[in-house]
């Protein structure tokens, strides 16, 4: 792990776009948190900032980590980004940087590009150029909160546009009858994929499942029944 000076990083780059891994480009608070995850999880990361203070402050933290300008089509050559499987264009504070930075991996013919847009217009040029996955970090998570905020659920994950996935304490009504005499499909519309008790692991849940007092469940299924399910007591 460490900092090299960008040409001599090249075969280092190369080694690390020949395991399971990942170039995450621009290191603030989203790029840096997303970078750290990954390689808790065991995929390798070549971390490029223009900022020597993130680069710095990353230093020994991925397995590669360069100050560089990623607009430079010859630095990203130099780095062997076409030889990565995914990219991440994490840059948030300068739009001009990121659409300039996902034209160069484009036109290098980087397989899959994620890239972070700050707002739909940023996102819509970024679909525009050909990006695979526009993620919107601040939007997600404001509506996230939202959601999580309104009602009883403990946590909430959008699956797709009107799905959800809900945590959410088991309501008093369906503690002690096995699931599969509680008709739950029919007349809430959800389904209770997996069930927690107390400090246990999560368990699957299935017909035979009799859930107490004190377990959390997660539901499945559209965003309003999910939400209103979880509110019931």
């Amino acid at each position: 792990m460490g900092r090299f000076p960008i040409f001599s990083a090249r075969d280092t780059s190369r080694r690390i776009a020949e395991a399971d891994s990942v170039a995450v480009i621009g290191l603030g608070r989203f790029g840096s948190s997303l970078a750290l995850e990954l390689m808790a999880s065991g995929t390798e990361v070549l971390g490029i900032d223009n900022h020597e203070e993130l680069v710095q402050s990353l230093n020994g933290e991925l397995t590669q980590v360069v100050r560089a300008d990623a607009t430079k089509p010859e630095v990203l050559a130099q780095l062997a980004l076409d030889e990565f499987d995914r990219v991440v264009v994490a840059i948030g504070n300068d739009v001009s940087a990121s659409i300039l930075t996902c034209s160069v991996l484009l036109n290098m013919k980087s397989p899959v590009i994620w890239a972070k847009a700050v707002n739909d217009q940023h996102g819509l040029i970024l679909e525009q150029l050909g990006v695979q996955h526009v993620i919107y970090p601040e939007k997600d998570m404001g509506r996230r909160v939202a959601h999580l905020v309104r009602g009883a659920a403990l946590d909430y994950i959008e699956v797709a546009k009107g799905y959800a996935l809900v945590k959410a304490p088991v309501p008093g009504i369906f503690q002690g009858v096995a699931l599969g005499a509680t008709d739950l499909r029919k007349t809430h519309r959800v389904t209770v994929a997996a069930f927690q008790h107390g400090d246990q692991p999560w368990t699957n849940a299935d017909n035979a499942t009799v859930l107490v007092e004190g377990d959390t469940i997660l539901i499945v299924g559209a965003t309003a029944d999910a939400e209103a399910f979880a509110q019931l007591r």
